[in-house]
């Protein structure tokens, strides 16, 4: 997982600048900066203060990261439900709302 192209990606997106980001997630600007140079993995918790500030769900920001050899196993409904996210995050403009996940009987 490169979470550093995630996060780069991400911003961009956003139009945010590192320090804006890491005081809205209330991480350190030069923690940002050391994840983005992919100096530095950041934790399960940054990941989620990352994604909230970001406005972008989780499952969206891994697959930013995910590289080829990360795909592996992920199933067809995975694929089409971040796709699902990506749509509504770059083309609308719209936070993605995650979707319910139903249950097989």
């Amino acid at each position: 997982m490169n979470y550093g192209k995630a996060l780069r990606v991400a911003r961009a997106i956003a139009g945010v600048e590192q320090k804006k980001l890491a005081n809205a997630a209330g991480l350190n600007p030069s923690h940002i900066s050391l994840i983005e140079k992919g100096t530095r993995r950041p934790s399960i918790r940054a990941i989620g203060r990352l994604c909230r500030a970001l406005d972008i769900p989780e499952p969206l920001f891994n697959m930013l990261a995910a590289e080829s050899n990360d795909l592996r196993g992920i199933d067809e409904r995975d694929f089409q439900r971040i796709g699902t996210y990506l749509a509504r995050f770059l083309v609308r403009g719209e936070p993605a709302k995650p979707t319910k996940r139903r249950r097989n009987a």
